[in-house]
């Protein structure tokens, strides 16, 4: 009885599958996995070819980019008025000198020969920290009449 039971274990032993490495389910797992890369890889490339436009930025993608005109306009404590470098209406009386009359020609004749050109007028306005606001206000006033809105404030150091 114990042989018969011997033999039956060598029956099943020799009955089990060869469990060695099978190359075929490979290749198709292989085949699988490059359709998949090669399907990725053209989703890919469309993305980036896909043209979007940032809100507030102009779609200039052919013209060419206009450079803004920059100029700074200072204030210092002595009530002096400097664009650029030039002093304007420090030599006429108090109540003239308060509207600034040659700066706000000067940034009209500015405004409308950047609108020509199809450009931006970009204004920054330096003040020292002991300038009046009055006479800081008189510039923006200035401004306002030369319909520039792009300003940026900045208060000058001791380094200026």
């Amino acid at each position: 009885m114990s042989s018969h039971g011997h033999k039956g274990r060598r029956q099943i032993e020799t009955e089990s599958p060869n469990a060695g490495f099978q190359i075929a389910p490979m290749i198709d797992v292989v085949f699988v996995i490059m359709l998949f890369f090669m399907v990725m890889a053209n989703s890919v490339k469309v993305e980036y070819e896909l043209k979007t436009a940032l809100p507030g930025i102009a779609q200039t993608t052919n013209e060419e980019v206009v450079m803004p005109d920059e100029i700074t306009i200072e204030v210092s404590e002595d009530d002096l008025v400097t664009m650029n470098e030039e002093v304007y209406d420090a030599d006429l009386p108090p109540d003239q000198a308060k509207k600034l009359p040659t700066l706000t020609d000067s940034l009209t004749r500015l405004k409308k020969d950047a609108d020509d050109r199809g450009s931006k007028v970009l204004v920054t306005l330096v003040t020292e920290e002991q300038a009046k606001y009055g006479r800081i206000i008189d510039v923006m006033n200035a401004l306002a009449k030369a319909k520039i809105s792009n300003v940026t404030f900045t208060v000058g150091s001791e380094e200026f």
